[in-house]
């Protein structure tokens, strides 16, 4: 079964410096910036991701306050015995806030811990799977503020 990515509606309220430098492998310089997007469902989720490429970061246009439906791919590299994930986007789309509650109402699966085909791939991070049993549970998720 393949890691499939996620896609993930909201705004974006976090736009982090961007940084460059100079491959010591290659050579080729590199250009990366970190976002955080947060949906607009009734309890917000957060999810910070990267965009990695100067021709990227222009294509995709990317400030705080946008709101934006980004697919992200999630993959996890070892360092030091233990993983760490990494969420890079590969596709942006801007968003007319107007029409994102007409949006997200379509299609609920598009919010970071859906529960439809995207729900596999938020296994992988830590922050989906220990949410997603309290929001089966009405009692649980009636108690808790997040």
């Amino acid at each position: 079964m393949a890691l499939q990515g996620i896609e993930v509606e909201g705004v974006i309220i976090k736009e982090y410096p961007a940084k460059e430098g100079v491959s010591q492998r290659t050579g080729n310089a590199w250009k990366s910036q970190e976002f955080v997007i947060q949906t607009k469902d009734q309890y917000p989720r957060a999810c910070l991701f990267r965009v990695f490429g100067a021709d990227k970061l222009e294509q995709f246009n990317i400030h705080q306050g946008d709101t934006v439906h980004v697919w992200l791919d999630i993959n996890a590299h070892p360092w030091q015995d233990r993983y760490f994930n990494d969420i890079s986007a590969f596709r942006v789309d801007h968003v007319d806030p107007n029409a994102v509650g007409g949006t997200a109402m379509a299609a609920p699966t598009s919010q970071l811990g859906g529960q439809a085909p995207v729900a596999p791939a938020a296994a992988p991070t830590s922050t989906a799977a220990p949410t997603a049993p309290a929001q089966d549970n009405g009692d649980a998720a009636d108690d808790l503020p997040f």
